[in-house]
C-alpha cells in the first residue's frame, strides 16, 4: 500500500485490484488480537512476546499513600512527579508491562504552542521534563528529538491565528517564526508551497519516544521511593462510606493481594471507564482506532521538522529517513467491547477511514506520491466530548483521581498534567488553571445540546446571525428582553450548621436579614476565587419557596451559573465533609426554571403579571420575594402541555409550552418555553 494517489483510490473500492510495485507492504498483520512481533517505527519495545504468566515484577506493599494505576505516559508522568514533590510511598500497577495499552505506538510529537496560555505552560514542563530533567536526574537519554515543527497556513484566517500563537509565544519564550512560503521552501524543500500562505515554524519542537520516557520516568521515580510493579492487573476498588454518608476509597483490589490506600489515581486510557465502573465513578471517554502509516526511505527528508496541516487533518512526522503520516479521523472507528487482554497489539488498517488523510498528504508533500508503506499503525486510544483530558477528584468519590482521556495528546500533555495532577492530590488542587480539564466540570458538559447551535456559529468572522444578535441586543439595551437561564444550578443550604457553613464558604457576609439576596464569591484553601453566585437568605421555619427542604434553622437558596454547577456543588460538599458541618445541600437544578428580564422596560412588563409592587422603594435592589402571578402562586405542577415552534436567530425549533396558564388565561401568549 502506497501514496499513488490513483491507486489508493482503487484500494478502498468494493474491488481491489492488484497495487503497484510501490505499494508493497511488510508481510505481518495486525488485528485485537495479539502477536508476537511488531511492525512499529520503533527499534526496540518494552516487550516482544506473549504476556507471561507469572505474577508482579514486585512485591505488593499492604499500604499506599496513593496507588497510580496505568503504566502509560499520565501513570509515569504522574507517579515520578508525586515522588518528587515528596509522597514517596507511591504505588505504580501496570497490568502488562509499561506503554503496553496506547502509549507505545504513539507518534509521540510535541508542538509547544497552543492557543491556551495554561496548555503552553503545560507543555513546556513537559518539554523541559523530557529533554533536560530526566537526563541530569538518571543520566539517561529518553529519546527526544528536537527536530522542530511546521504549522501549515493554507488561507490567511489560519495564518492569522498562527502569528497569535507567535505573540503568545513570546510571553512564554518560545522561539517561533513565521514564514513566507518561499522561506518555508528553503528549510523544507520537498513540501509544495504553491498553494499557502505562509506557515509558522517552531525550532525547538520535537518528538518523543514513548518506551525510553516512561522507562526512565518509572527509574527516576523508583530513586525516590516510589514502587512501580507491572503484570499486575488490577480487579477491584473498595470503597467506604464514613460517618457523614460521604464515599472514599479503602483499598486497590488484584489477583496477587490487596493495597490500602485513601487515593487512587486512574491513568488507564481507553481502560478508564471499565476502572470507573469498579468505584461507581463515571468516565465519559470513548475508545477509537486512531493510526498512521510508516513510509518507505524517502531521499532528502532526513532532519526535516515535524508538520502538522489543520486544515487538511494530517501530520507528517520525521520517522529516521522516512515519514509518520497520520491525523484525526472524521468518522472513526469504536472500539465498543474494550478487551482486558489487549496489550501491545493493533487493530487491522481501515482504508476506508484511512483514506481522508492521503490526499492532504500528497499535496503537502507530493513525493509521497510515489513512496511506499513500510508499516500501519492502527491501535486503541481514547477521546472525550469536548476534546479536553479529564483530570481531578470524581465527584463521586473522595481520593479518587482521573488522570486519562487525552484525546490522542497524553505524551505532550504528560509532564505538565503529571505535575499538576501530584499537586491536586497532594494540596488538595492543581497550581495551575486546569477548569477546563476539571471532571466535575466536563460532566456538567457531555450531552451540552447548545453544542449544535454553536458549532454553526464558530467562525473567524462575525456569525451568520450577527444582524439577528445586533437587534436583539439593541431591544434588550432600550427595551426588554427575556431570557431562559433555566440551565442556572439551583441548590438549597440547610440544617443546623447552614448559618456556619455560609460563614465559611462565602467571602460576603450573607446572614442579613430574610429577604436579602448578595452576590458573592467562594475562596478555596489558598485564598483563590473558586467560584462566584448569589445567595438569598431565606425566611426561618416552613419552606415557602418552591421544592424547598424543610429546614428548622437558617437556610440558603444559591444560583449558580450552569457551566460551573457541577463544579461549585462538589467544592460546597468537599467544604461540608472537611470541616464536619451539619448541613444538607439540595439541587433541585432540573426542577426549577429561571427566567430573567432585562431592560429598562423590565419593571414595566413584569408589573402586568405580578401582584407586587415592583417599584425601587417596594423592591429595592439585591433582595427577592415570593410573588404570585395572576393570583397564583408557581408551584411543581404548574407545567402544563402543548406543542408550539420557536423562531430564534432565523431557524425554527419545536417546543413546548404552557396553556391557558395563570399568566395568560385567555391563552393570547407563550408565556415559557420547557424542554
Amino acid at each position: 500500500m502506497a501514496f499513488v494517489g490513483s491507486a489508493v483510490r482503487r484500494v478502498v473500492s468494493a474491488v481491489r485490484p492488484p497495487l503497484s510495485p510501490l505499494c508493497r507492504t511488510s508481510g505481518r498483520s495486525y488485528s485485537s488480537e495479539h502477536t508476537k512481533e511488531k511492525s512499529v517505527p520503533y527499534e526496540k519495545t518494552l516487550k516482544h512476546e506473549e504476556s507471561p504468566s507469572s505474577g508482579p515484577t514486585k512485591p505488593l506493599p499492604r499500604s499506599a499513600d496513593a496507588v497510580v494505576i496505568g503504566g502509560g505516559s499520565l501513570g509515569c508522568q504522574t507517579v515520578y512527579h508525586l515522588a518528587k514533590m515528596g509522597m514517596t510511598n507511591v504505588v505504580l500497577l501496570e497490568r502488562d508491562r509499561l506503554t503496553a495499552g496506547t502509549t507505545w505506538h504513539t507518534a509521540g510529537l510535541l508542538w509547544q504552542l497552543r492557543p491556551s496560555d495554561v496548555e503552553v505552560e503545560l507543555l513546556a514542563h513537559t518539554r523541559n521534563v523530557i529533554s533536560k530533567d530526566l537526563e541530569e536526574e538518571t543520566g539517561l537519554h529518553t529519546g527526544w528529538i528536537q527536530n522542530g515543527g511546521l504549522f501549515i497556513a493554507s488561507n490567511k484566517q489560519r495564518l492569522d491565528e498562527y502569528k497569535r500563537l507567535m505573540s503568545l509565544g513570546k510571553v512564554y519564550g518560545i522561539e517561533s517564526h513565521v514564514l513566507s512560503p518561499a522561506e518555508t521552501k528553503d528549510l523544507y524543500p520537498l513540501m509544495n508551497v504553491n498553494d499557502l500562505y505562509g506557515t509558522l515554524y517552531v525550532p525547538k519542537d520535537g518528538t518523543m519516544d514513548p518506551a525510553g520516557t516512561c522507562t526512565t520516568l518509572s527509574r527516576a521515580a523508583s530513586a525516590r521511593g516510589a514502587t512501580v510493579i507491572e503484570n499486575c492487573p488490577v480487579t477491584g476498588i473498595q470503597v467506604r462510606a464514613d460517618d457523614l454518608g460521604v464515599k472514599k476509597v479503602k483499598a486497590v483490589e488484584t489477583r496477587h493481594g490487596t493495597i490500602e490506600t485513601p487515593c487512587v489515581v486512574n491513568c488507564a486510557g481507553v481502560w478508564a471507564t471499565k476502572l470507573g465502573e469498579m468505584a461507581g465513578v463515571r468516565v465519559p471517554l470513548v475508545a477509537m482506532h486512531h493510526a498512521y502509516v510508516v513510509t518507505e526511505r524517502i531521499e532528502g527528508i532526513q532532519n526535516m521538522p515535524n508538520v502538522r496541516d489543520h486544515d487538511a487533518s494530517v501530520y507528517l512526522r520525521l520517522q529516521g529517513d522516512a515519514l509518520s503520516v497520520g491525523g484525526y479521523e472524521q468518522n472513526p472507528v469504536f472500539w465498543d467491547e474494550v478487551s482486558d487482554k489487549f496489550a501491545f497489539s493493533l487493530f487491522d488498517l481501515d482504508w476506508d477511514v484511512f483514506m481522508q488523510h492521503i490526499e492532504g498528504a500528497i499535496n503537502r508533500v507530493p513525493v509521497l506520491e510515489q513512496t511506499g508503506i513500510k508499516s500501519t499503525v492502527c491501535g486503541p486510544e481514547s477521546f472525550t466530548a469536548d476534546h479536553k483530558p479529564l483530570m481531578g477528584e470524581a465527584p463521586e468519590v473522595r481520593g479518587y483521581f482521573l488522570g486519562c482521556g487525552f484525546n490522542s495528546a497524553g505524551m505532550m500533555l504528560g509532564g505538565g498534567c503529571g505535575r499538576e495532577l501530584a499537586h491536586w492530590i497532594i494540596h488538595g488542587r492543581p497550581e495551575k488553571d486546569m477548569y477546563g480539564y476539571d471532571i466535575r466540570y466536563t460532566l456538567r458538559n457531555v450531552n451540552y445540546k447548545y453544542n449544535e447551535l454553536l458549532g454553526k456559529e464558530y467562525t473567524f468572522g462575525f456569525p451568520p446571525h450577527h444582524d439577528v444578535i445586533k437587534s436583539e441586543c439593541l431591544s434588550c439595551r432600550h427595551g426588554v428582553a427575556v431570557f431562559d437561564m433555566s440551565y442556572f444550578g439551583k441548590f438549597y443550604l440547610t440544617g443546623p450548621d447552614a448559618k456556619q457553613a455560609a460563614d465559611w464558604l462565602f467571602t460576603a457576609d450573607v446572614n442579613k436579614k430574610p429577604g436579602s439576596t448578595v452576590y458573592t464569591c467562594m475562596l478555596n484553601k489558598r485564598g483563590g476565587a473558586e467560584a462566584d453566585l448569589t445567595v438569598s437568605r431565606l425566611e426561618p421555619g416552613a419552606p415557602f419557596m418552591p421544592l424547598a427542604p424543610e429546614s428548622n434553622g437558617d437556610a440558603y437558596y444559591l444560583a449558580i451559573g450552569g457551566g460551573v454547577a457541577e463544579h461549585n456543588w462538589n467544592h460546597i460538599k468537599s467544604v461540608l465533609h472537611d470541616q464536619g458541618f451539619q448541613c444538607q445541600l439540595t439541587d433541585q437544578s432540573e426542577e426549577m426554571g429561571m427566567i430573567s428580564i432585562q431592560g429598562p422596560k423590565s419593571r414595566e412588563v413584569l408589573q402586568e403579571v405580578l401582584d407586587a409592587d415592583l417599584s425601587n422603594e417596594a423592591f429595592p435592589f439585591s433582595t427577592h420575594k415570593i410573588v404570585n402571578a395572576a393570583g397564583h402562586q408557581v408551584s411543581a405542577d404548574f407545567i402544563k402541555r402543548g406543542e408550539f415552534t420557536l423562531e430564534r436567530m432565523g431557524e425554527t425549533y419545536k417546543a413546548k409550552a404552557h396553556l391557558k396558564t395563570p399568566f395568560d388565561p385567555e391563552n393570547k401568549r407563550v408565556k415559557g418555553i420547557y424542554a
